[in-house]
């Protein structure tokens, strides 16, 4: 029950109800109705012929888990369903969904302009691991389109930010971005991990790749590592090399030519996820769809949570700062009112009063006296968590590139969970009092 089925069926159906069902049609044989984990490697086709036109890309099936697998489908086409895309593809992680993305699309001496406001991994990635692979990343102030613009060369192939920047809370103007990506020919891809598909659908505002880690608020519950890549279908890839240009391992196959729409799907899926390896496996799939049954309604309450907690954090004392684009004090609240109406999700960040050594010595005092809030790495679980990025999941950056980034000495990063807003309250104002 994808966009188009619902569309075909007489009714666009809502999210809610995309959110249960898109994707999947009841077992005929044994009437199940939660969607089977396949947990097998491989399939057994049904002729010789089959086989080789599967293997040619001439017939459409399963092959090898590592390249698709039926639970997994399940996942991909309600993933696709919700971000109101054309398809997608699920990876073993966010970051596997990301280099997936990015090596599907590029090749070396190629460049990519990417927002400064990133996650620790991201950047590293971008900055180290694309080295090894030929490949540049320029970073740029996500609000300065100067700068955007500036740094776009004739080598630039893709444009990069994410939809509530980590752990900063900004907020980026998609629309705006996206039209500066038509002008010059180049996709956006946008991490929406922050947001999920309920909150925000890159897509609609002009984005032409949206990427997720499903670990965090997509499964919800701290306990399967995954990713997923889904695209517009509406991006024009004949220009793209990688894209277009003929296939040696499929024998000189045209992907563009061939799949029109979906060929960076197939592309993605059938190439890079196959030679890297980095798949989803069915047990982790058949957890994320469990997960996306409930989406909505943990989204909504995140953000009651979040937004209390932020109200209260700006108010108290000991606390200088908060950066939440829910509270009007926020320089991205407009925008967060535009991209992120019912809400811009609950992972923020805040910073105790005091500067230096001092400042750090209270952050480790304030995390250790917390009882309800988790100290670990990681956003989106259903618990509240709390971490220091400075020392922490960007501790990789140099003092320079902290800076650049907005990561101050004395940032707490708050992923706030599903429990009693007084309880978390209580938890947060007994830890400051500690200090």
């Amino acid at each position: 029950m994808n966009k188009e089925d619902s569309k075909n069926q007489g009714r666009p159906f809502g999210f809610d109800t995309r959110m249960l069902h898109a994707g999947h049609i009841p077992d005929a044989t044994t009437g199940a109705r939660a969607v089977p984990i396949y947990q097998t490697t491989s399939y057994v086709f049904d002729s010789a012929d089959y086989a080789a036109q599967l293997f040619d890309l001439k017939q459409y099936g399963n092959i090898y888990t590592r390249i698709n697998n039926p639970t997994t489908a399940v996942f991909e086409e309600r993933m696709a369903s919700l971000e109101e895309g054309a398809g997608s593809v699920a990876t073993a992680s966010g970051m596997a969904a990301q280099l997936t993305t990015m090596m599907t699309l590029l090749e070396p001496g190629d460049e990519v302009v990417a927002s400064q406001h990133l996650y620790g991994g991201t950047r590293t990635q971008f900055v180290h691991t694309f080295r090894k692979l030929g490949v540049t990343a320029r970073f740029v102030d996500p609000d300065d389109f100067d700068a955007w613009e500036a740094a776009i060369t004739p080598r630039t192939k893709v444009l990069y930010g994410e939809t509530i920047g980590n752990p900063q809370g900004s907020v980026l103007d998609m629309e705006r971005l996206a039209a500066l990506g038509r002008a010059n020919y180049l996709p956006l891809v946008v991490d929406n991990t922050f947001a999920t598909p309920y909150l925000c659908r890159p897509l609609t505002f002009g984005a032409n790749i949206v990427i997720h880690s499903a670990t965090k608020f997509i499964g919800g519950h701290g306990n399967s590592i995954a990713g997923v890549i889904v695209e517009s279908g509406e991006f024009d890839y004949s220009h793209y090399g990688t894209v277009s240009s003929p296939s040696p391992s499929y024998h000189g196959l045209r992907f563009y030519d061939t799949f029109g729409h979906h060929a960076f799907l197939m592309k993605a899926r059938v190439e890079t996820l196959r030679d890297t390896g980095a798949c989803l496996s069915p047990f982790n799939a058949f957890l994320l769809i469990q997960g996306l049954e409930t989406l909505s309604l943990r989204m909504d309450r995140h953000v009651q949570n979040a937004m209390a907690v932020a109200a209260f954090l700006e108010e108290h004392p000991k606390v200088d700062w908060v950066a939440y684009p829910g509270l009007e004090s926020s320089p991205y609240h407009t925008l967060a009112n535009k991209y992120l109406p019912q809400g811009p999700g609950s992972v923020f960040s805040f910073g105790l009063s005091g500067e230096g050594e001092a400042v750090r010595a209270k952050g480790k005092i304030f995390i250790e006296a917390l009882d309800l809030f988790s100290h670990l790495a990681n956003v989106g679980d259903a618990r509240s968590l709390v971490i220091h990025p400075a020392s922490t999941t960007h501790q990789q950056l140099s003092d320079e590139e902290l800076a650049a980034s907005g990561i101050a000495p004395g940032m707490i990063r708050l992923s706030v969970g599903l429990e009693t807003k007084k309880d978390l309250l209580w938890d947060l104002d007994q830890a400051l009092h500690a200090i």
